[in-house]
């Protein structure tokens, strides 16, 4: 029975694949809070680049 036991808790402390799947999600979180910061702080001007480079290039 303390073979069992030992077996069964080995296993899942050995076993950190959700540790990193957390670590992954939360990365991925931060990324997308960065992005939609930029977007909301530079968005006039990315707005404007875009119109300016979309004329530019129905004038060519």
């Amino acid at each position: 029975m303390t073979r069992l036991w030992a077996a069964y808790q080995s296993r899942f402390i050995a076993d950190d694949t959700g540790a990193s799947m957390i670590e992954y999600a939360l990365l991925i979180a931060l990324i997308a809070m960065v992005v939609i910061a930029g977007a909301v702080f530079f968005g006039t001007e990315l707005s404007e680049k875009f119109s300016e480079v979309g004329d530019t290039m129905d004038a060519a």
